[in-house]
């Protein structure tokens, strides 16, 4: 290990300091038709040949996000004293943009089709209404299908100060977690289930432990993220079995083509609220590092005190793995999370990252999206991303809440 010491002490901090220079071109991604075959998650997908200057932006000012005038607080939402206390005991003073227009009409039983950034309090802006309308009534059941495992379990956790002294019972749907223990819960005929589509539709179809039919309230949230992970099949099944009256949410950060089919397949006379202020990436300095040899070249850059809360991303598990033991060998703390972690080990890992614990989480593209995590410093491509919508979601991960982030992406010299 002192071999490792001995570098860190004698590195030339600044090293990488200087922006390389951008080759000539367009600053576009170019695309062509059709899929990697060594990455069956892009099959069908527009796959990416990438040009360097692709990855080089300078922010020169702050992009700051437009004042929204809220026409709302939450004491005028019309709402039970119970949830206004969850509310305010949850420390929300003045509701977002999104909240400011999406909870008045969702009270009102409106389907809604919502377009959101990422970390624009899109969570408590159906969760809110829905809990109301659970306690009048309105609603007896409610159902919140997402992507990802993280982001379930990022809305469950969020649900459980609305729901506080309300008498509601919840259960999370989502691998990883024990199958019979989701079982056992769902037993109690919960009003909330939350879950991703594989484990709902197992639940549903092979289990008989869950009936579609028994919802009067459905989320299909980051719609956009499922159709790209390959749900497209689960949800078309969910949705066929839904019962036809019913109140429906949907909400995604863009809306093609495709994701528009969906969304005229599931809503009835949708209200359509889009609070996009800006594009993801706008607050992120982007660059690129040329390298013929990354694993040296990412030691020598997450030892520089700048580096103090890091996403590195690879493309693959066994990628991921290979380089957390690499990095661990050379003394360095991390988390690793990727699909063939359990759920208890993502969770432990993502909290380890959020709590300051460890400074570096190494990540395939699972974390990319839906999660929020403050003050990341800098988000690292290790790898290349897959397209041009991975890398965006990647380096979203940092420049949030209003602050300048940093994007390098490792290029071979």
């Amino acid at each position: 290990m002192s071999q490792y010491n001995d570098r860190k002490q004698s590195f030339d901090r600044n090293k990488f300091s200087k922006s390389p220079t951008p080759r000539t071109g367009t600053s576009n991604f170019r695309a062509r038709s059709g899929s990697n075959r060594n990455d069956p998650r892009a099959a069908g997908r527009r796959v990416i040949t990438y040009n360097p200057s692709d990855f080089i932006k300078k922010v020169e000012a702050l992009e700051q996000t437009p004042v929204y005038i809220c026409k709302h607080e939450f004491s005028d939402f019309l709402i039970e004293e119970q949830l206004k206390k969850n509310i305010i005991k949850r420390g929300y003073m003045a509701p977002t943009p999104i909240q400011d227009q999406a909870i008045p009409p969702l009270l009102e039983g409106r389907d809604v089709v919502g377009t959101a950034n990422t970390g624009t309090g899109k969570t408590a802006a159906f969760l809110i209404p829905l809990v109301n309308n659970l306690l009048t009534k309105k609603t007896k059941r409610v159902l919140i299908i997402t992507p990802t495992r993280e982001l379930a379990a990022q809305i469950s956790s969020e649900l459980r100060f609305f729901k506080e002294h309300t008498g509601f019972n919840s259960v999370l749907c989502i691998g990883g977690l024990n199958i019979n223990a989701q079982i056992e819960q769902l037993k109690k005929n919960p009003e909330f289930v939350i879950g991703t589509p594989g484990r709902l539709r197992d639940l549903e179809l092979n289990c008989r432990a869950l009936s579609f039919s028994q919802f009067t309230a459905i989320v299909l949230d980051e719609v956009d993220r499922m159709l790209d992970m390959g749900f497209i099949n689960d949800m078309k099944y969910i949705i066929n079995k839904l019962p036809k009256i019913r109140h429906s949410l949907f909400f995604s950060a863009t809306v093609s083509p495709a994701i528009k089919a969906i969304a005229d397949r599931f809503l009835h006379n949708p209200l359509s609220i889009s609070v996009k202020t800006r594009q993801t990436a706008e607050n992120v300095n982007q660059d690129v590092v040329r390298t013929n040899n990354k694993i040296e070249t990412l030691h020598d850059l997450l030892i520089k005190p700048e580096f103090s809360k890091v996403i590195v991303f690879v493309r693959t598990k066994r990628a991921a793995d290979k380089l957390s033991r690499n990095l661990k060998e050379r003394g360095f703390q991390l988390a690793t999370i990727h699909g063939d972690k359990t759920q208890a080990q993502r969770k432990k890992a993502l909290d380890s990252f959020k709590d300051g614990l460890v400074k570096i989480l190494l990540a395939t593209d699972v974390v990319a999206r839906g999660i929020d995590i403050d003050n990341v410093s800098h988000v690292i491509n290790f790898d290349m991303p897959q397209t041009h919508d991975d890398y965006v979601h990647r380096i979203g991960r940092t420049g949030r809440a209003n602050k300048i982030g940093q994007a390098l992406t490792f290029i071979e010299a």
